[in-house]
């Protein structure tokens, strides 16, 4: 019996239909962050930063890559994880952002389904959008930035993150966070929001991990990521006052500690904690009568720190004698 032509045909096109779709499934073995990003640089302090939202779980733990005096990373669509460390491998050798990113995409047989942006330590900035990256995709560079997005409700999305980014002020920090507000404020993900991140690091290593990590914000599941992100970079600044105040009464700058606990305290003046350490500080610099107010305030909103007043006298973190001990705790009668 002759079998018709079409047959074949028909035969050939489900072949090549498998082939295409074994191949999207291999793909689909990569986190999804579909989202929308941010890559900066801060050419006056150096300091370098990624910030990311998108409507998936933890995205700021697959997308978001930084190291002090190298460089920073997002990879994100389709992701391939492993762009993030070994672009910054690559940075450390000393090849610029664009020729990081071509070995990363010319060897990646998935490069028509990710979105990838690299800035090095000198501002120089290389993006890449895959033609199969999920519209509305796309991305912009601009000095000393990228902006990238993909999946969006619709394509005005990175053009208001460049436009925002542009005209914004304040810290790199502040500056990326309006970024990532004014994509939501067109649209942004065309699914909605999750979770958001925010990363910064110095602009050259001082050799502490510690140190070079200025900011390592993560909103991981949230109804308004962005919101929340915003509140959390606002305590983490009152708490940059803290050390700051902290490191001036090493100093022996009692006047720059102060105005570093004040502006804290007004940041986040929910917060007892940094008042009861403000005291204490007073008090171990011969100030007792002006800590006696923030104690007060301090014991009116929580009684534990009753008890762990005389616990810090007995390990000599608050040097007072017994009568001004007294006089301290009397305040919460």
């Amino acid at each position: 019996m002759n079998i018709p032509k079409i047959f074949y045909l028909f035969i050939c096109i489900i072949l090549i239909s498998v082939q295409e779709l074994s191949s999207q499934i291999f793909y689909s073995e990569n986190p999804l962050a579909h989202t929308y990003s941010i890559v900066a640089r801060d050419p006056v302090t150096g300091e370098m930063g990624v910030a990311v939202q998108s409507h998936w779980f933890s995205v700021g733990t697959v997308v978001s890559w930084g190291e002090a005096g190298v460089g920073v990373i997002a990879t994100q669509s389709f992701v391939n994880v492993s762009f993030g460390p070994r672009g910054l491998e690559l940075l450390k050798k000393g090849l610029s952002a664009k020729e990081v990113l071509d070995e990363l995409i010319n060897s990646d047989e998935g490069r028509d389904l990710r979105q990838l942006a690299i800035l090095d330590r000198n501002g120089n900035v290389a993006a890449w959008t895959g033609k199969n990256c999920i519209p509305e995709a796309g991305h912009i560079i601009g000095d000393n930035y990228s902006v990238q997005a993909n999946l969006m409700l619709n394509n005005s999305v990175w053009s208001e993150m460049s436009k925002a980014f542009e005209k914004s002020n304040g810290t790199l920090a502040e500056r990326l966070l309006a970024a990532l507000e004014a994509a939501e404020s067109v649209g942004g993900d065309i699914r909605g929001k999750q979770s958001a991140a925010l990363l910064i690091v110095n602009g050259n290593s001082t050799g502490k991990v510690w140190e070079d990590r200025l900011v390592d914000l993560h909103v991981e599941d949230h109804q308004e990521p962005l919101k929340e992100l915003r509140r959390l970079l606002g305590i983490h600044t009152a708490y940059n006052h803290m050390n700051r105040g902290d490191l001036a009464v090493e100093k022996g700058d009692m006047k720059l500690a102060m105005q570093e606990y004040s502006a804290a305290e007004k940041m986040f003046p929910e917060n007892e904690e940094m008042k009861f350490w403000h005291a204490v500080t007073l008090v171990n610099n011969g100030m007792l009568n002006e800590s006696l107010e923030l104690f007060e305030e301090v014991f009116a909103k929580n009684r534990n720190y009753l008890i762990l007043t005389p616990r810090l006298v007995t390990v000599g973190l608050l040097i007072v004698n017994e009568t001004e001990l007294q006089k301290i705790l009397s305040l919460s009668k």
